[in-house]
């Protein structure tokens, strides 16, 4: 073997290695996420909050579930400067950490009925801490992956630790349907919450274990660190930033209508139960595991940019026919309109974000730009669920469908202004590499 074949070997080694314990470190963050909003559709608003109309009980869970997703633009700053200044992996310990304590602590939590208005206070408080560990994780996690890859495999490498969020979705639903079927009452929101940490403990032991990127690694010894990141990639791309937050919505907000807003309005519709919901989003969550790998190697091959349209074009076309698959009450109907949504929405946009996004920014900015751009839609998903319930409060169903839609206007334009960054395809256009 020559030499160079011998460092690519290690290259892909490390990359291996890396991209597996960023996926796991995202599985136990997004395990820890998703559960709120499980908990959230199914159960808060009955728990802490004094209201008789459920309704104004789900809305006012969703607004507690909004909070986190408000945090997290913070948190990705403080991600991004600090992994801009003292490197990508200790972020992702702290991130991965204050989200584990928070998350024990909300399984702990008093209920209204025990501790009064103090409930719903203590509740929106750990959901801060939540979000800023949410908001801290993504950039780390991604980075460490694409960073460590060789370039050519950047997208195959990049969506490896995007598995971790329909893992994480699929152990958050698994865990309430295990719950439900062995314990009773409060136990069954409980214990999805109090059994955090231990995995926590299995995701911290195993990123200890990874080395620093070594692109901050060579950014630390050029000394070309930037002493405020965060400011000069706002100051310097902030087109790219406000792109980068368009690009998502798709995603992150159709993610959550056909999850977390579908919980509640199967419920408030009375059109089928919530386990079918359920079902659905764990299969379509199995189904991620590999549709993430496909597409990031696919978009290797073809281009980030088309990967991507293909999921934005997608949920252009299916708002009103998912509706309509779950109108019909049908658990297999369900099923399949939830699984798609995550199939061919989701995940087509989600598997080429981190290679995308990351090829997008040099090294010294890196983390900044890109965590600013995935915390900044974060703001708006958040609060998709409580737009959703309040249009099907005024418009019936019609309402979210559009939504939906639009979200993926929104992408979809977003993509097409968007420069492509696939060595691959550079190399065929005879262009300079990204980044």
């Amino acid at each position: 073997m020559s030499n160079t074949t011998a460092a690519q070997a290690g290259s892909r080694d490390s990359a291996s290695k890396v991209s597996f314990a960023s996926m796991i470190g995202s599985a136990v963050e997004s395990y820890d996420f998703f559960i709120y909003g499980t908990a959230a559709a199914g159960w808060f608003g009955k728990i802490f909050f004094d209201t008789d109309e459920p309704v104004i009980g789900v809305l006012a869970a969703f607004a507690t579930m909004a909070v986190g997703f408000l945090m997290r633009p913070l948190g990705g700053y403080l991600a991004g400067h600090y992994g801009d200044r003292i490197g990508r992996k200790a972020v992702l310990l702290w991130s991965l950490l204050a989200m584990g304590v928070a998350t024990v602590l909300i399984g702990a939590l008093p209920t209204y009925a025990q501790a009064g208005v103090l409930a719903p206070i203590l509740l929106i408080l750990l959901r801060m801490v939540q979000g800023l560990g949410f908001g801290a994780e993504w950039s780390g996690a991604v980075l460490m992956a694409c960073e460590h890859a060789p370039p050519r495999r950047r997208g195959f490498f990049g969506a490896v630790p995007q598995i971790g969020i329909p893992l994480g979705l699929l152990m958050a639903n698994g865990a309430f349907l295990l719950s439900g079927a062995l314990l009773e009452g409060d136990w069954v929101w409980r214990a999805p919450f109090l059994a955090s940490i231990l995995m926590v403990a299995v995701g911290t032991y195993i990123r200890l274990g990874v080395e620093e990127s070594p692109e901050f690694e060579q950014v630390k010894a050029a000394n070309t660190m930037v002493e405020r990141p965060a400011l000069e990639v706002m100051r310097r791309d902030w087109g790219k930033i406000l792109r980068i937050i368009g690009l998502r919505l798709a995603e992150t907000g159709g993610y959550y209508i056909a999850t977390s807003f579908m919980l509640s309005y199967v419920l408030l519709a009375g059109v089928t139960t919530r386990d079918n919901v359920l079902w659905g989003t764990m299969i379509g969550s199995a189904l991620g595991l590999i549709s993430h790998l496909f597409y990031g190697a696919l978009s290797d091959r073809i281009g980030r940019k088309p990967v991507f349209l293909l999921g934005s074009l997608f949920t252009i076309a299916f708002g009103i026919p998912m509706f309509m698959l779950i109108n019909t009450g049908a658990a297999m109907m369900v099923i399949v309109a939830i699984s798609l949504a995550l199939l061919l929405s989701h995940d087509p946009i989600f598997a080429v974000e981190s290679s995308w996004f990351s090829e997008q920014f040099p090294a010294n900015v890196r983390s900044s730009g890109i965590s600013l751009g995935y915390n900044g839609a974060s703001v708006v998903a958040g609060l998709l669920p409580f737009i959703a319930t309040g249009l099907y409060s005024m418009v019936g169903w019609i309402g979210p469908a559009v939504l939906f839609s639009l979200l993926g206007v929104v992408s979809t334009w977003c993509a097409v202004s968007m420069r492509e960054t696939a060595p691959v395809v550079l190399e065929r256009r005879g262009m300079p590499p990204a980044a």
